[in-house]
């Protein structure tokens, strides 16, 4: 198995290129599932596990990997599936995810699959509001899940979105004004967490799904009005289905009336290659999910680059 994720580091250069990677795995099921690889530490037989009292009901205990402790997660009963049975035949994906590092529990791995983010659709309609999905594909007439481990995450150990007294006391943004963020996130959990944050600041918001719904609703914006009487930033997730945040913002910067937008990336993937990305591509800015003071902190600076900002006693 150590063979399956020995260029994972090589890989990580379609990043930027419309491409992603997808890490195959199964449940207790026939469904195959996915995973960006880019989120991929390493994958390794199920380790022997410590039961910890009184832990969320998806973990199955703690791991010592690499002399760090590691809680992992039953995937499985994490979507509402039943309990991975046989340990001795699991794996464990360890990924990275909002700064931290968890092991996600499943039945078995597949292998590495090359896919286009156009090739990467948002869940259908009919999945419902509390659906796992964040994205599908097809793989030789099979669909090929993607779950939404935000969701999941956020579940077991939820998020405060708050901003910090101290941190509004920097200023928000002028009642005069009544200019639009946009978000773009193909993630429930984090559009909403998001938007909480922002809106705390004072500023309305409007929702995209992904980078191509997000692009689509910038032009028709663009043409009635001028973008910048509209809208103060944009805030936009990285790997998103159709249109990932790095082609997205090539795409805004090669068009005349919205190359000048302030552009936020804003992803749960991590390491020194986004920022290189982010100078690759144009973006303002990158920071990791998800840290409400510091996400207020970077609409603030463009607030204040605007004029658009309220000292708050």
């Amino acid at each position: 198995m150590s063979g399956i994720m020995d260029s994972v580091n090589q890989r990580t250069q379609m990043v930027g290129q419309n491409r992603l990677e997808l890490l195959l795995f199964r449940l207790e099921g026939k469904q195959i599932y996915g995973i960006n690889v880019f989120k991929v530490k390493e994958v390794l037989t199920c380790p022997e596990l410590t039961q910890l009292p009184y832990s969320h009901k998806v973990i199955r205990g703690v791991a010592h990997i690499r002399g760090t402790t590691t809680s992992i997660i039953d995937m499985s009963m994490a979507i509402g599936g039943p309990p991975i049975e046989n340990l001795s035949k699991a794996y464990v994906i360890i990924a990275e995810y909002n700064k931290s590092i968890t092991g996600f529990m499943v039945s078995g791995v597949e292998r590495i699959i090359n896919m286009k983010w156009s090739d990467i659709l948002p869940p259908p309609k009919g999945s419902g509001k509390n659906s796992y999905l964040t994205a599908i594909t097809k793989l030789d007439e099979k669909i090929v899940e993607i779950i939404d481990v935000e969701q999941i995450l956020a579940e077991i150990s939820p998020t405060d979105n708050s901003v910090s007294e101290e941190q509004l006391a920097v200023g928000v943004m002028s009642k005069d004004d009544s200019r639009y963020v946009l978000i773009s996130d193909d993630s429930a959990v984090a559009r909403k967490q998001i938007q909480r944050t922002v809106e705390q600041l004072g500023i309305k918001c409007l929702i995209a799904k992904d980078g191509l719904e997000a692009l689509t609703l910038l032009k028709d914006m663009a043409a009635n009005a001028s973008i910048y009487d509209q809208l103060i930033m944009v805030i936009s997730d990285i790997e998103m289905p159709e249109m990932d945040g790095y082609t997205f913002t090539t795409e805004v910067r090669a068009d005349p009336e919205l190359k000048d937008l302030h552009i936020l990336l804003h992803t749960s993937l991590s390491g020194v290659f986004n920022n290189a990305m982010v100078k690759k591509v144009g973006a303002d800015n990158f920071i990791p999910k998800f840290d409400p003071n510091e996400l207020a902190a970077a609409v603030q600076t463009q607030l204040k680059d605007s004029d658009l900002i309220e000292e708050q006693e």
